[in-house]
């Protein structure tokens, strides 16, 4: 009864690290599209035939259900996908609603009109693709009035990480704060709209200070996925393995998420 999680590279593992254990008898079925890593510069038809085919690889491994743990994908593909692509016995979710359901305060099928809420200016740090796409501040309006959003794209970020470049990571998030900070002098709260964002949250909030709210995704999408799974329980999957994917170097990209996760992570050739 395994479930997919789907990412670009490594930043997925965060995602995946929350889910097992908040779900611990669920099996997960990982996969990373290292071969074409990072999705944040590619263009959006892409990045929706990229995530077109991992899914149907994790379909494969018997997971009827997908998450994609890579904003980029969830931003440029998702939507297409489900309006003219996923079979009925199937499902794909992405991970932005747990974030707007958590910024809002309201539940995905709450359809009355859009309200105020608390936060009204919020910094969105992203890949150039998931800003360009303009998915976030899209799925926020049909919630919320009100809110200034100002977005960040955070070129080079995701390479240090998954190049391990800790060094380089931190000053390009100084970097990127900075820059937004120009734009939006005084942000309440802030979204780190990538899964490898979590493994820097501490330099962001750093740099951001005290007062600003940090939304990461990981735990939200845990909670998330614990609810859709208990009223939807026939959308586990038949796989029943846990398993690590790559369309990588296994080793190379082993030897990463172990750094990566701090416990060792074994990838198999997709």
């Amino acid at each position: 009864m395994a479930v997919g999680i789907f990412d670009s590279g490594l930043g997925g593992l965060t995602v995946l690290d929350a889910v097992a254990k908040r779900l611990p008898d669920v099996p997960f079925v990982y996969l990373g599209d290292n071969a074409h890593a990072p999705y944040g510069v590619r263009d959006a038809d892409d990045v929706y035939a990229l995530t077109c085919a991992a899914t149907e690889r994790l379909w494969d491994a018997g997971c009827d259900l997908v998450i994609l743990a890579c904003n980029t994908a969830s931003a440029a593909a998702l939507r297409r996908m489900q309006e003219s692509w996923i079979p009925a016995d199937k499902r794909v979710l992405g991970v932005f609603v747990p974030l707007i359901e958590a910024l809002t305060e309201r539940q995905w099928g709450d359809n009355s009109p859009p309200r105020e809420v608390a936060v009204q200016h919020v910094a969105l740090f992203a890949t150039p693709a998931t800003v360009r796409s303009r998915a976030f501040q899209r799925e926020l309006a049909f919630r919320a009035i009100g809110v200034d959003v100002e977005a960040q794209a955070c070129g080079g970020l995701v390479d240090a990480i998954e190049e391990g470049d800790m060094i380089l990571a931190e000053a390009l998030v100084r970097s990127h704060v900075d820059a937004l900070k120009r734009k939006m002098p005084t942000p309440e709260a802030a979204i780190l709209g990538c899964t490898h964002y979590p493994l820097m949250q501490e330099v962001f909030q750093d740099a951001l200070g005290d007062g600003v709210a940090v939304y990461s995704q990981a735990n939200l999408v845990a909670e998330s996925l614990a609810d859709y799974l208990e009223r939807h329980p026939t959308m586990q999957g038949a796989g029943e393995t846990s398993l690590f994917l790559t369309t990588g170097d296994a080793k190379r990209v082993s030897d990463h998420a172990t750094q990566f996760l701090r416990r060792q992570i074994t990838f198999e050739p997709a």
